[in-house]
């Protein structure tokens, strides 16, 4: 039952609340990406990894992930993986903090590694101009999975498209909500459900049919102003291609409160 209502099953983990944290995941068949069933789509590890930094105690108090940095090494299998964080500077304003993620059966070769800047919140709002985009439609219409492209991470999201469409090539607009939880038996948190879903922008963007192209992303960097809310993420995403294979995603984020942040991926493309 627990494999098919979570990206994880939880293994092993010891150091909630303190300078570190390490942990032993096995991966279920909903982090599969869309082109290869062994081989994760990397917003669930992006997520499994926020959610460690997550569980430490940096400093701060009122904390907010203020900025996330995931780098992908390499592809992450679909199997049981190792994670560690850190606090590497703790402070009562700001601390940094990062995290990496292996193979279980190979763990000195990590394949996602993570940064994070953690801030600290004031407790009375400042006096200054806010200018938040108001959040993006609320209806939508609801997207099946795409022919030829498989199972996995794609049905464990429900996608309900505002603008654009998976397969048709252009800027998209679209809300999101996990339909499993990251790892079993616990809700994931509000910072988790956009980091889950992040990874999306390029995908949801696209300017030329990925079946024909591919477009990998080697990074993944969110910048949050405000503490995410609510089940609900939607995005707003663009991607530009340089005719020589390199390409910029750019994803403005939000909820049901307006805009909360963005996110931009450097791309890598050539053909399939």
């Amino acid at each position: 039952m627990a494999e098919r209502s979570t990206f994880y099953l939880r293994l092993d983990e010891s150091g909630r609340g303190g300078q570190s944290l390490v942990g032993r995941y096995r991966a279920t068949p909903h982090t599969a990406g869309p082109w290869d069933r062994r081989l994760q789509h990397a917003g669930p590890p992006t997520a499994l990894l926020v959610r460690a930094v997550e569980r430490l105690d940096p400093g701060p108090a009122l904390p907010l992930l203020a900025r996330v940095t995931a780098e992908i090494m390499a592809p992450v299998p679909v199997a049981d993986l190792t994670v560690s964080a850190r606090v590497e500077r703790a402070g009562r304003r700001v601390a940094w903090c990062t995290a990496t993620l292996a193979a279980a059966d190979d763990p000195d070769v990590v394949l996602m590694r993570l940064a994070a800047w953690v801030l600290r919140r004031t407790d009375e709002p400042l006096t200054v101009p806010h200018t938040a985009v108001e959040p993006a439609p609320s209806a939508g219409t609801p997207m099946a999975r795409p022919d030829g492209w498989g199972p996995g991470y794609l049905d464990a999201v429900q996608w309900r498209f505002v603008a654009g469409e998976f397969g048709r090539p252009g800027p998209s607009t679209v809300w999101t909500r996990l339909a499993v939880d990251l790892v079993d038996g616990e809700p994931p948190s509000p910072t988790q459900r956009v980091a889950a879903v992040a990874d999306s922008g390029s995908g949801i963007s696209a300017v030329a049919d990925p079946r024909a192209l591919l477009f990998v992303n080697t990074d993944l960097s969110v910048h949050l102003v405000r503490a995410p809310a609510g089940e609900d993420v939607w995005m707003h995403a663009e991607t530009t291609i340089d005719p020589h294979g390199v390409g910029l995603a750019r994803t403005t984020l939000g909820d049901q409160h307006g805009s909360l942040g963005a996110a931009a991926q450097t791309l890598f493309v050539a053909p399939r």
